[in-house]
């Protein structure tokens, strides 16, 4: 969920944010323990990483702890989260630029400047904000970044095929008011009209095509939530297999 600029706005929906991943609605626990595993095992030396929508980063520097991490670059929108995400990443000793504007404009000018490579590119949930065209705009970009055997892992909605964003949104949704207990009416509201807003998911053979497109040579799902709305997934540069298998479906 992206935040705006206005401080009350960042506040009432950062406070919603934190009482969603407080109860798990997104299975956040989940996904960065199996991002943690799988860092672990594909980079057992030093690495770089990209975060796209990086946030309060507070997940993320879980999933970092006791890696090999050596640089690590977040964009996020977002000043205050920023300032919470510097925070947050105190603890993982690591080479560290936050850098505030839009990941898609910033992305551009990485590639642009050709003067950064990365062994990992992480998104999670921020890609389904862009449009069809933006990412496989951006997937280019992103290739392109990659060193020769990195990974761009990509944590986001993905709606089956076959399945229009209509359908899927309202399956979304359906998901939310039966689960999502601990949030008020109000909140809820928040959340819906978030979603039908800002939300345009891809399915994940959409995903492959565009992958395979820019010259990622494989694609792996390393979660499927339990209502089939969110996937991990990953696009290899590499043809190698990767050292991990969870949950691929």
């Amino acid at each position: 969920m992206k935040t705006e600029q206005s401080p009350n706005i960042f506040e009432s929906q950062w406070q919603l944010y934190q009482k969603i991943l407080t109860n798990n609605y997104m299975q956040h626990r989940e996904i960065y323990g199996i991002l943690h595993a799988f860092l672990v095992s594909y980079f057992p030396t030093p690495f770089s990483i990209l975060d796209l929508g990086c946030g309060d980063a507070s997940f993320t520097a879980q999933a970092l702890a006791n890696t090999r991490i050596a640089s690590y670059k977040g964009i996020d929108l977002s000043e205050p989260a920023l300032e919470i995400a510097r925070d947050n990443m105190n603890s993982i000793p690591c080479e560290q630029t936050l850098i505030q504007g839009d990941f898609f404009e910033v992305v551009s000018e990485l590639a642009q400047n050709q003067q950064d490579s990365f062994d990992g590119i992480f998104s999670s949930f921020a890609f389904h904000h862009l449009s069809f065209e933006q990412k496989d705009s951006i997937m280019a970009k992103l290739s392109n970044l990659l060193k020769p055997d990195g990974v761009f892992i990509l944590i986001d909605i993905v709606s089956t095929d076959g399945e229009t964003r209509d359908t899927y949104l309202r399956r979304y949704l359906e998901g939310v008011y039966q689960n999502w207990a601990q949030l008020t009416p109000e909140e809820v509201s928040m959340i819906e009209g978030h979603v039908l807003s800002s939300d345009f998911p891809e399915t994940q053979t959409t995903l492959q095509s565009l992958a395979h497109k820019h010259d990622f040579n494989r694609v792996e799902c390393l979660y499927r939530d339990p209502l089939n709305t969110s996937q991990v997934l990953c696009f290899y540069k590499s043809s190698a297999k990767s050292p991990l298998q969870l949950g691929v479906g």
